[in-house]
């Protein structure tokens, strides 16, 4: 959702050196403005990006819940952060575009509340000792990750090696358990396909899942300036 900044502070002249405040001061102000209204809404507040526009400013507000973030949540959550932003100083006299909006498919795994929301889905993940794994996410704790990884089994003849032709046999999944350290920045990957017993909850559809989060985050309606 994007909504222009209101009243008077938005008017201000070009010279005023307080008009625009650096990029980094307003990020981390903003931070410490939002997060307490977002997590009293039931929400993580996992980004907050300010970048130029044309003649004013784009405010990105990125937030996350367990189950997922609506377009109702979104439309709340856009009118509560553009009072504060209304009321406060930190984006000085520039004006501004405020954009509400929840992660993308795209958004890496990082810390244990992403690979909590991240059980059921397939990932791939780099590990601190070097390689990289591909399995689907099984749990998630503060602590760890619980990856089910699918091995292949090679088929062998009457001698040492592989059987002639080279043929793999089936694969087979092993559940394997990751410290968090033992893992780098994990990629969700987009399944046009839901796995085997998953419905998706009522109506078939995973709030989290499906070809319509491989477009892209939850937003409202309006798309900003």
């Amino acid at each position: 959702m994007s909504v222009e900044s209101r009243g008077g502070r938005a008017q201000g002249g070009r010279g005023d050196a307080s008009a625009r405040p650096s990029r980094d001061a307003a990020v981390a102000e903003l931070g410490r403005l939002l997060a307490p209204a977002v997590a009293r809404a039931g929400f993580d507040l996992e980004e907050v990006d300010v970048r130029p526009a044309g003649r004013r400013r784009l405010v990105r507000i990125v937030v996350d819940g367990d189950d997922g973030v609506g377009l109702d949540d979104i439309a709340k959550l856009s009118e509560t952060a553009s009072a504060l932003l209304d009321e406060s100083d930190v984006m000085g006299t520039s004006p501004y575009v405020l954009e509400v909006t929840s992660p993308g498919v795209d958004r890496p795994l990082t810390e244990p509340r992403h690979w909590r929301r991240a059980v059921g889905r397939l990932v791939v993940v780099p590990l601190a000792e070097g390689g990289q794994i591909e399995g689907r996410v099984v749990a998630a704790d503060d602590e760890a990750v619980e990856i089910e990884v699918a091995e292949k089994r090679r088929g062998k003849g009457p001698g040492k090696g592989p059987a002639k032709g080279g043929s793999a046999g089936p694969k087979t999944a092993a559940r394997r358990r990751f410290a968090l350290g033992e893992l780098g920045r994990g990629r969700v990957q987009v399944e046009f396909k839901a796995p085997a017993g998953d419905t998706g909850g009522t109506g078939g559809t995973s709030p989290r899942g499906g070809a319509a989060e491989a477009a892209g985050e939850t937003r409202s309606p309006a798309e900003p300036d």
